[in-house]
């Protein structure tokens, strides 16, 4: 069992309990997945590039990632349909807590001039959202071999059981997010 998960039962539950006053165990937020994704845009039609992004997502997540593609022609972005577009990968369980863990503890502290992340990415179901502009910040990325090519990113969505926005930023404020400033009050409802 990961670190990350034990903190989750000994330290988080406990004091989550403390601070919503939960009747049922089952209405202690968890979390269900992370899913990470990443675009290709003009690099689809580049089968190196192509499979160096898959191996990069493949590496990262420990999991390997699945082919996006596009359900219909946008001819203003000169888009067919079926063409590629990017991948995804959806992590649960154990992989989830391992990959969580390593973003908090090894990347995070790892960005360049790193304030906190920003507590209004939250949608109105008490899931987080936030993106790494950089791939390079994951330890596993070689930096040398990637020293040529433009910075390539990647999205990441943490999807909670959590019933609103403020009980998901608690939440994941006790699970050891660096927040930049606490939650604002006027969002709190």
């Amino acid at each position: 069992m990961s670190n990350l998960k034990n903190e989750y039962y000994s330290k988080v539950i406990p004091s989550l309990n403390q601070e919503f006053a939960y009747k049922n165990k089952h209405e202690v937020p968890k979390l269900e997945k992370i899913v990470v994704s990443v675009s290709l845009g003009l690099l689809a039609q580049n089968k190196n590039a192509f499979q160096q992004v898959l191996e990069e997502m493949r590496i990262i997540t420990g999991q390997h990632p699945i082919l996006t593609k596009a359900k219909k022609s946008v001819a203003g972005f000169k888009l067919r349909e079926g063409m590629p577009l990017g991948f995804v990968v959806t992590l649960r369980r154990e992989k989830m807590y391992s990959f969580l863990e390593k973003f908090i503890k090894l990347v995070l502290p790892r960005i360049r001039d790193f304030r906190g992340l920003s507590p209004t990415q939250f949608d109105n179901f008490g899931n987080y959202n936030l993106g790494i502009a950089d791939k390079s910040v994951f330890p596993e990325i070689d930096t040398d071999y990637t020293q040529g090519e433009a910075k390539r990113g990647f999205n990441i969505t943490l999807v909670t059981t959590a019933k609103t926005n403020y009980e998901s930023y608690f939440f994941l404020k006790e699970l050891g997010f660096p927040f930049s400033t606490p939650f604002p009050e006027k969002l709190k409802n």
